[in-house]
């Protein structure tokens, strides 16, 4: 099947059911819709902002469906975009997209076909007298970190999350704090033409999720979605006919600020968005973690990606995938091996099935696995300090490791100042 033509057809929001309606379309012949659905009860909020809001999450959210044929147009329909707002959705579309194009043997240099349709620049007007901190659940240990350090901020706290209500609401109960679900429903007509040669992969899933953070913002009347993406989601993954690839490209601090500029240019001040652990190593997070929050949500939290399958709705560590082997790593200088077995049900570093994975961790051989795992160099700190625990692992992984790397030095944020020393606060106190 080929198309020619990507159409945005159009979005509807149900003010009355809280339900967000997204039309697509490929040349007018195969259709798709996906549906949000914010359940809880709204504020007062300005039409015109939540209007742009809900534009930026519809032109996101299409990546889902434009990646299945990559047609060489676009129709955005009833949709004004200006010069800098289609350079931000092709550029987000097309770097992450990165894993996509490696995985299926395309080129990762082609073009996404966003274009402008004015030369009238948006820009934002009004401000909104929201206020407070909208924190991103996602089940695992980072985001925890930040709810235990911002939680008692001068500021109104709140969680939110997008899908896996079942899944998440034994920790959403942990936590205590007023929370907002949203649930995404996207077209499963996907799954049917994935058989038949459309084409699947990776998608900017967090850029997506941060655009639907700004529009649950704006309906329950916080100012700041706090995310908790660290510094390891800047650096690549791999390279593919010379290009890098980032898995965590829409973690990363480039698509931060850049995502940052169209919200400002859009939104004004009304929403803010930004990453509140973005200075920390992921080792630096684990030993923080273990500290702050480990007794609390030991059996509440997972970094596994398999637990947040379709259809799961336990909170599990699978003990084989690359994520549960960094996540062990990282844990197992801080934390007792009885305490993580009582998670993991075993110890995944003296477990030899798990060593070619490791060695992809670490940089020894292969590609870094296409998950959310560290920086090698980190990767190596904590191998190292686990090799001091475990004398064995050192004849199995070997490793240069730089000596002048301090996993605890602080790296640069886009946060305001005065939320920067909440997280000097939680260092201070750890």
């Amino acid at each position: 099947m080929n198309f020619e033509t990507f159409i945005f057809k159009g979005y509807r929001f149900n003010k009355v059911t809280h339900i967000l309606e997204l039309n697509y379309s490929l040349d007018d012949k195969l259709d798709f819709s996906e549906t949000y659905r914010f359940d809880f009860d709204f504020v007062k909020y300005d039409q015109a902002t939540l209007d742009r809001a809900l534009q930026s999450l519809f032109l996101m959210a299409g990546v889902s469906y434009y990646k299945a044929f990559l047609p060489n147009q676009m129709n955005l329909g009833k949709i004004t975009l200006d010069q800098k707002d289609a350079a931000f959705f092709a550029k987000t579309y097309s770097k992450g997209l990165g894993e996509f194009f490696f995985v299926n043997g395309i080129a990762p240099c082609k073009e996404i076909p966003f274009s402008a349709n004015t030369k009238v620049a948006v820009v934002a007007s009004g401000e909104s007298k929201n206020n407070g901190l909208l924190i991103g659940i996602g089940g695992g240990k980072d985001s925890l970190l930040s709810v235990e350090a911002l939680r008692n901020a001068d500021l109104p706290v709140a969680t939110w999350s997008l899908g896996h209500r079942e899944l998440l609401s034994g920790l959403v109960e942990k936590i205590g704090l007023q929370h907002f679900f949203v649930e995404r429903n996207w077209d499963k007509k996907l799954l049917e033409l994935n058989k038949h040669g459309a084409l699947n992969g990776h998608v900017p899933i967090s850029a997506i999720i941060g655009c639907a953070g700004i529009v649950t913002a704006i309906l329950s009347g916080y100012r700041d979605v706090v995310v908790s993406n660290e510094q390891a989601a800047n650096e690549p993954t791999l390279k593919y006919h010379g290009v890098d690839i980032n898995h965590q490209y829409s973690k990363s601090q480039e698509f931060e600020k850049d995502f940052q500029r169209h919200l400002k240019k859009n939104l004004g001040d009304s929403v803010l968005y930004y990453s509140f652990l973005r200075p920390l190593s992921e080792l630096y997070i684990a030993e923080l973690f273990s500290k702050k929050a480990w007794r609390k949500y030991k059996f509440s939290f997972t970094s596994c990606n398999r637990a947040f399958r379709h259809g799961n709705h336990t909170i599990s560590w699978c003990g084989e995938c690359p994520k549960c082997a960094f996540v062990y790593m990282v844990l197992a200088p801080f934390i007792s091996e009885e305490e993580l077995d009582e998670i993991f049900h075993k110890n995944l570093l003296l477990d030899i099935s798990m060593d070619e994975t490791y060695r992809n961790i670490l940089g020894i051989s292969g590609n870094k696995p296409l998950e959310c795992v560290g920086e090698i160099r980190d990767s190596r700190a904590a191998m190292s300090m686990c090799q001091n625990l475990y004398p064995q692992l050192k004849a199995r992984f070997s490793f240069d490791l730089d000596d002048n790397y301090d996993y605890k030095k602080l790296n640069g944020n886009n946060m305001p100042p005065a939320i920067y020393q909440y997280l000097v606060q939680l260092i201070r106190e750890a």
